[in-house]
């Protein structure tokens, strides 16, 4: 197909939109050896620019790796910078993994888990988590207890709580779509009793309030770097990422930032797990792996994975390293560019 061919098509599939890719064709893709035993010659062929701001984020020498392949759907990294691991969910076996930077090995870091989702670490350094299958948001503590953030509002209890981050005034936001309730694969099925939300625990006294419910599900989200914004990714049927000015306490002027298409087919896409870089790019875990969404909405750059790409985080001791938890494996690459945030 010639690319005004393509770009035609792409205008007609996304009228309407917001924002979409820039309409370049992908290369095909060819598989690769991910065991790394065959070298990959330079540039990496699966970290493509869709548009010429994401060339300054490829590094020329670095190839995507692939550290760990054997979990059912996994989710949530989240990266300790004291501890230097990795730490993700694999939410159908009720299980935490760590990946250790200095020696590249994967262990069972908590069994059982509570069908945990998403992780984070707060400004203390304690791990937050999202359990599935307990209905609630988690704070293990450095004595190995567990403090219960959040498992319900308004004498009703949550759903179950997906993804989670932290403010640097000590408050706590979290989203509560219906995915954990919804069968026993992944939580345990039961009835909605709450409208899908996103919520924010406050860091002094505990409370819990509603920021908004003005969204279809509510999946992973991020702090813009200055704490202004509020994005969210909707895996419901908008299938959009969502932004919000962050008022003190609350959120104003909601408004679709980007609706994103799979550059492989032209097809809508949603995001699931999100991440902001300090220049204000979001990285989104979409397929065909993760899009990268500059801060007008345009999709300016894609890293192609074999699998579903379902939650990324910066890494590393430069923070400079990408994790993306994808379905059955963990890959991680170098870019251009510093994760925004903690953890």
């Amino acid at each position: 197909m010639k690319r005004r061919e393509f770009l035609s098509n792409a205008a007609v599939l996304t009228a309407g939109f917001v924002s979409h890719s820039s309409g370049q064709e992908l290369p095909p893709y060819q598989p690769r050896d991910w065991s790394g035993n065959t070298p990959l010659r330079y540039p990496d062929p699966d970290m493509i620019a869709l548009d010429s701001r994401f060339q300054r984020y490829i590094p020329f020498n670095t190839p995507i790796r692939r550290h760990h392949v054997g979990t059912l759907w996994a989710e949530g990294p989240a990266w300790n910078g004291v501890g230097r691991y990795l730490v993700w969910s694999d939410i159908p076996s009720n299980q935490q993994l760590r990946w250790l930077e200095d020696d590249n090995e994967v262990t069972v870091f908590r069994d059982p888990a509570g069908n945990s989702n998403g992780n984070t670490f707060d400004h203390q350094g304690r791990q937050l988590s999202c359990e599935h299958g307990n209905r609630r948001v988690v704070r293990y503590e450095y004595d190995g207890t567990t403090t219960v953030i959040a498992d319900s509002y308004e004498g009703r209890p949550l759903n179950s709580p997906n993804d989670v981050v932290v403010h640097p005034d000590g408050s706590i936001w979290f989203t509560d779509p219906p995915y954990g309730i919804r069968g026993n694969y992944e939580g345990n099925r039961a009835q909605q009793e709450q409208p899908l939300s996103v919520y924010r625990v406050d860091g002094t006294n505990g409370d819990i309030s509603r920021v908004t419910d003005d969204i279809d599900a509510p999946n992973g989200l991020c702090f813009s770097p200055d704490y202004s914004l509020l994005y969210v990714a909707n895996t419901g049927a908008g299938r959009d990422i969502k932004v919000w000015d962050i008022d003190g306490e609350r959120l104003r002027n909601g408004r679709v930032f980007a609706e994103l298409i799979n550059p492989e087919n032209g097809s809508r896409t949603s995001a699931d797990g999100i991440r902001c870089d300090v220049d204000g790019n979001v990285w989104a875990g979409a397929r065909p792996g993760v899009q990268i969404v500059a801060p007008d909405g345009a999709t300016i750059g894609v890293i192609r994975l074999p699998e579903v790409c379902a939650n990324v985080c910066f890494g590393g001791a430069k923070r400079n390293r990408l994790f993306m938890t994808a379905s059955q494996s963990l890959y991680s690459v170098y870019v251009g560019v510093r994760g925004a945030g903690i953890a």
